[in-house]
């Protein structure tokens, strides 16, 4: 038995259910590894999971993604080793200084790459995996709409799109942040504060309808996005940073132009271990040879977690936000 130090949710509400608190920690069961945590991502699921959007028995601990060094191994585990630097992303319960995991969920982090930057680079690495891969497998030439592009999916999208040969039409808030997206290969820049017609801004920039629309936002962006497309068009609602998107007319795919409409989870993408080993394998490879860039954007010790949760959903942060249980 072990003691650990974890974020957890009291009941379904806002930021003030979070509680930073000590309890115990069995050792490793059969098949599962324990994990001295280095770090653990900050993202939007886990606001879904504390509001309740995404209902979880309470309490529980949260946060889905997180790497660090291999303490202890489980009854019948040999693929992990103690000492092991490994990382794992859905998996609710990560906010804490020690964690078990079950060793299928863990995959290896490569010589060079930090776990900080490691466990930055699990969930939202692979949700833009999957999203440029598989949702709509970006082709040479194909135009894609990228929403909050400095954000932490989003800079990885504009990275992710440019590599397979495809433009960027980014949009952020600050022109701050697009210089932010400029630099990572966004071909056209949209601040939407300072439009009127965001879908037509999208289309003046890309020169017609977008193939693809990539949208994390959510309510605030969905029918700006829903109007950008070309005929056949692709929209992606993978997120809900602005709210969630109410019920809508199936009719307006048929008269925007046959458009397709998709609501992607990451689940559904690594729901087998090769297909998880593969997109893992990808990205953090990306990461070890520096054709991938991870931007964290802020660290914060376990027991300032609301306030790093305040800063993701206040849409004031880039990059990724990761929280240090040793910091």
């Amino acid at each position: 038995m072990n003691r650990a130090t974890s974020v957890f949710v009291s009941e379904p509400g806002d930021r003030s259910v979070l509680q930073v608190r000590d309890h115990d920690l069995p050792d490793p069961a059969e098949g599962e590894v324990q994990v001295a945590v280095a770090a653990a991502g900050v993202n939007f699921i886990d606001v879904y999971k504390r509001q309740g959007v995404y209902p979880v028995s309470t309490p529980f601990v949260l946060g889905e993604e997180g790497a660090g060094t291999v303490t202890a191994v489980g009854p019948g585990v040999s693929e992990v080793s103690v000492g092991d630097r490994v990382a794992w992303c859905q998996s609710t319960g990560s906010e804490s200084t020690v964690v078990n995991k079950p060793a299928r969920l863990v995959v290896p982090v490569p010589d060079g790459v930090d776990l900080e930057v490691a466990a930055a680079a699990m969930l939202q690495g692979l949700t833009a995996h999957y999203l440029v891969t598989s949702t709509y497998a970006v082709r040479p030439g194909d135009v894609a709409l990228v929403h909050a592009a400095a954000g932490g999916v989003g800079q990885l999208l504009v990275q992710m799109v440019t590599a397979r040969g495809g433009a960027v039409v980014a949009t952020a808030g600050s022109d701050e942040k697009l210089e932010i997206a400029r630099a990572l290969g966004a071909e056209h820049l949209i601040n939407y504060s300072t439009v009127d017609d965001l879908a037509a801004a999208v289309r003046e920039a890309a020169g017609r309808g977008v193939d693809v629309a990539y949208d994390g936002v959510g309510r605030s962006t969905f029918d700006a996005s829903l109007a950008s497309l070309r005929p056949r068009g692709m929209m992606v609602l993978f997120g809900g940073a602005s709210g969630q998107v109410p019920p809508f007319d199936i009719q307006r795919l048929n008269s925007g132009g046959s458009l397709f409409l998709t609501r992607p989870t990451l689940g559904n993408y690594v729901a087998e271990r090769a297909e998880y080993e593969w997109r893992a394998g990808e990205v953090l490879g990306a990461v070890a040879d520096g054709s991938l860039r991870i931007d964290i954007g802020g660290r914060y010790p376990l027991s300032e977690a609301a306030a790093a949760y305040e800063a993701l959903e206040g849409r004031r942060t880039t990059g990724k936000l990761i929280l240090v249980p040793n910091a």
